[in-house]
């Protein structure tokens, strides 16, 4: 394959009526790494709103099984990615999510500024870090997957357009984003978690790099100190030459989905489901120890290829 024979596809489709292949190829061929950090820092946005640090940090999950709900989180946005929103598990995944929701009073406008951050964050990350920029037809096609996400959700008055989401994102930050004891707890057990992943000093550094990501209103929101001028120009240079790097190398064949991130670590005998996420009122499955669940798949590329 050509390096940019994905994008010569994408280019052919229509980002109205085929944005889950278009968000897909983007998602999983060309920007299968970038897109798990941009989501990851779309969603650790959300904890400096301190309705949803507050909210979050109250149902002591993302505080005492951090790795649990990032994994949940990530494999109930996969299932819908991979299978599509009308397949049997991309209805069963948006049924879990929303009951889970359910229990909560939540309000539209959490629901849209989250939803905001989806749509918004994976561009400007690849704007500034990618091997390549969003096409115009991955943005209209991004833009018009997470409207289907939040129709299905039954969130109300969601932005049209990209512009309409990016305008909600900043305005909504610039009104709410300040600091909160649970905001800034959720936080503090994100970045643990991060720096777990990592041996010894790696995951220190790895830690004050995270910081380095951050703007000045997202940092402040949560209380954190301003790290130095030269770490963050290193940390956000040396992202930049990643980018560089991977443009490099040949296009990936086969899709790499997010349960396959070696992050993703809390299920290696497989998982449902219907079994991910919160039961605040107690889980409705029926557990048959031996019943057999779908196995994790093998990755499909070497482990950490920075792509």
């Amino acid at each position: 394959m050509r390096r940019h024979e994905w994008l010569e596809r994408i280019r052919r489709l229509d980002p109205d009526r085929d944005f889950l292949e278009i968000y897909r190829i983007s998602s999983t061929h060309e920007f299968p790494w970038d897109t798990t950090q941009a989501l990851s820092l779309a969603l650790y946005r959300t904890y400096a709103v301190p309705s949803i640090g507050r909210l979050l940090a109250g149902t002591g999950e993302f505080t005492g099984r951090t790795q649990k709900r990032y994994d949940d989180t990530a494999l109930i946005l996969d299932a819908v990615l991979e299978h599509g929103f009308d397949s049997v598990p991309g209805r069963e995944a948006i049924r879990r999510m929303n009951r889970m929701h359910r229990h909560y009073d939540i309000p539209d406008d959490d629901f849209r500024y989250v939803l905001a951050t989806f749509v918004v964050v994976p561009k400007r990350w690849l704007d500034d870090y990618g091997w390549r920029p969003y096409s115009e037809h991955e943005v209209r096609a991004a833009t018009n997957y997470y409207r289907a996400l939040g129709r299905r959700m039954n969130i109300p008055d969601v932005p049209d357009d990209y512009a309409g989401f990016e305008r909600l994102l900043d305005d909504y930050e610039r009104r709410h984003f300040a600091f909160d004891a649970g905001g800034r707890a959720v936080s503090d057990a994100t970045l643990d978690l991060f720096a777990s992943w990592y041996p010894g000093p790696l995951g220190t550094a790895m830690r004050k790099a995270s910081l380095c990501l951050m703007d000045d209103a997202l940092r402040e929101a949560f209380g954190y100190p301003a790290p130095s001028a030269a770490l963050r120009r290193a940390v956000r240079s040396g992202l930049r030459l990643r980018g560089r790097a991977v443009r490099l190398m040949p296009p990936r064949r086969r899709p790499r989905y997010a349960r396959q991130n070696p992050n993703v670590r809390g299920y290696p005998g497989g998982y449902r489901i219907a079994e991910l996420g919160t039961f605040p009122s107690g889980c409705p499955v029926l557990h048959d120890e031996g019943a057999e669940r779908p196995p994790r798949p093998p990755a499909s590329g070497p482990p950490g290829d920075g792509r």
